[in-house]
């Protein structure tokens, strides 16, 4: 599991796009969504991201490793 915070959205869900396996994003309540290619919730994400002034702290379940260092890569150049 990775906490990260998310200030460019549109690059982020591009990065996860890239990703050969599952991104899940994971809820509160404990429920996990793949968000690789799921463009409704992308959407969603993209609306909440708005709503938080272009910051929005996302916790991620990455199996991959390699889709885990991509989207860790991409964090660390965010900043």
């Amino acid at each position: 599991m990775v906490k990260l915070s998310v200030f460019n959205m549109k690059n982020f869900l591009q990065t996860v796009n890239e990703c050969s396996g599952a991104v899940n994003l994971l809820h509160p309540d404990g429920k996990k969504e793949n968000i690789n290619k799921q463009y409704s919730l992308q959407n969603e994400l993209l609306q909440k991201h708005r709503e938080h002034k272009g910051c929005l702290r996302l916790s991620l379940d990455i199996q991959a490793y390699k889709d885990y260092m991509r989207i860790v890569y991409f964090t660390l150049g965010d900043c």
